[in-house]
């Protein structure tokens, strides 16, 4: 049985690109959701395997909208994946949070509106909780390691997702500082939502690379200026993970593990055998008790 991996990394392609990886090997995963974005890489990290999938393909041809967020979760979990760490871009709407900064939020607010947001439905209906959205002792682990990385590391913080793949209006941007948000992004919804409906814990390490249009002494936020800075952190985000690999404590408090357990509404006698065959990585255990 080839050994599960500790720990799933979802992010940019070139995030695994560097020479502490061994043993690496791809990993073709169909799902009932069809191909996640690219083949999943896994390799030995510090002595354990650590999985790694590139969120919008190898070479980046995949917009946010387009991202098959359900194949991309439920992929990590067939291969016994159990928690889950995002990196992405985001913008910034706080003066505090400066480019260069990361930071690793603690809520999160959907404001997309054409992305498949559940596992469920065809006969299952679950409401999973989802009041804090990010695995808090995750998010705490993953803070101390970019803490002890010497990252300007930022803990907490509400972060918005839009729809994409155009940027914000100056409008747009004020409103969502009125509404008390700190971050910007295109990605980490619906991913937040499905991984707990999987029962995965998840944080995000989120890297500002921009004030998005808000600020009137910045630069309006641009292609070139997201990338420059994501290369500039690069290198940190690799440290980071791995320390968080070396370091990671594996008996979590969290709940996580047991996100379904009082979700599932659907009498089990109306839950037609289709649905339950094809969810059954999910709620299987579930089902038969």
């Amino acid at each position: 049985m080839p050994e599960k991996p500790v720990l799933g990394v979802i992010g940019g392609s070139g995030l695994y690109q560097f020479a502490a990886l061994k043993d690496v090997e791809n990993l073709e995963v169909n799902t009932p959701f069809g191909l996640p974005s690219a083949p999943i890489t896994v390799g030995t990290l510090s002595g354990k395997r650590v999985a790694f999938l590139a969120r919008h393909g190898i070479g980046h041809h995949i917009t946010p909208t387009e991202v098959n967020y359900r194949a991309n979760i439920y992929a990590m979990k067939t291969i016994g994946v159990e928690r889950i760490i995002s990196v992405s871009a985001c913008g910034s709407l706080r003066d505090d949070f400066a480019p260069g900064h990361i930071v690793i939020p603690d809520q999160l607010f959907d404001f997309t509106r054409a992305r498949a947001r559940s596992f469920f439905g065809e006969g299952l209906v679950v409401h999973v909780g989802s009041a804090d959205p990010f695995c808090k002792d995750l998010s705490t682990q993953l803070y101390n390691a970019v803490s002890a990385c010497d990252g300007v590391v930022h803990q907490g913080g509400s972060l918005i997702t839009i729809e994409g793949p155009r940027f914000s209006t100056k409008a747009e941007s004020n409103v969502f500082r009125s509404w008390g948000m700190s971050l910007i992004g295109m990605t980490t919804s619906p991913e937040a939502f499905l991984a707990r409906e999987a029962e995965l814990c998840y944080a995000s390490m989120a890297h500002v690379t921009d004030y998005d249009v808000w600020h009137l002494s910045e630069e309006s936020v641009s292609v070139d200026m997201v990338v420059r800075t994501l290369m500039q952190n690069t290198a940190l985000a690799q440290r980071s993970i791995q320390l968080l690999v070396e370091n990671l404590d594996e008996a979590s408090s969290c709940k996580c593990n047991q996100a379904l357990s009082d979700a599932i509404i659907t009498q089990r006698t109306r839950i037609p055998p289709v649905t339950a065959q094809k969810l059954n990585l999910l709620v299987g255990k579930y089902l038969r008790s």
